[in-house]
């Protein structure tokens, strides 16, 4: 993983003239490595954003975060490095966001694991701009005419090092996300706090998706 994102900075260094400002933010992001402290690096994180927010004409970082993407970092070992891979692993799926503001709304929902590790309240996770009306249930929606597969509330759930999950429901089924699915999951509370709901996808596919989120993701059953 880590031979991937160096091999992605690499090749954002070596276009300068053809780079977004967004690219400029993530090339940021990898500046912001050597900080030692989590928190610190996630002030670095949003300070980094600094290029986009000018593009759209928004509010600047607050000066203290930008100057840390330039300013010389603290002496120290950096912390929580599985933490920050998720979290730049996740804002790099963000370059499926065409438009540019929902692209910066994705970025910082990316930072979602490092905020939860720090105790502070998630980012709002925005919804696809192509995503589906939320399932409902019982009342005649479209999403009643697909064979329902497995429902219940999550009894656990995890992510490998790509970002994908695997879910037990209540009932005792598992369900892992299909890899290559380009939607990503950001889940930080508990688990029983999710109710999820798996139906028939074309061709045989299965869809997962989560009670009061917009979107799906395909899966596959484990057991």
């Amino acid at each position: 993983m880590r031979f991937v994102l160096a091999g992605a900075l690499l090749l954002l260094l070596a276009v300068p003239a053809m780079a977004r400002p967004r690219d400029e933010v993530m090339i940021n992001v990898y500046r912001c490595a050597a900080q030692a402290s989590t928190r610190v690096w996630l002030d670095c994180y949003y300070g980094a954003a600094q290029p986009q927010r000018a593009a759209l004409g928004l509010a600047p970082a607050p000066p203290a975060q930008v100057a840390l993407v330039t300013n010389s970092p603290a002496p120290g070992v950096p912390q929580d490095l599985a933490v920050r891979d998720a979290v730049i692993v996740a804002a790099s799926r963000c370059g499926s966001v065409a438009a540019e503001r929902p692209w910066l709304d994705c970025y910082y929902a990316a930072a979602n694991p490092a905020r939860s590790l720090l105790g502070l309240a998630p980012v709002a996770v925005p919804a696809p701009a192509t995503a589906l009306p939320p399932a409902r249930t019982g009342h005649g929606g479209m999403f009643d005419k697909q064979p329902i597969k497995g429902s219940g509330r999550m009894a656990s759930y995890k992510f490998d090092s790509n970002g994908f999950f695997t879910v037990v429901l209540d009932n005792g089924e598992v369900w892992r996300q299909i890899d290559g699915d380009t939607t990503m999951a950001h889940w930080f509370r508990k688990p029983g706090f999710y109710v999820a709901t798996v139906t028939a996808g074309a061709l045989g596919s299965s869809n997962l998706r989560v009670q009061g989120e917009g979107r799906s993701y395909k899966v596959r059953r484990v057991s």
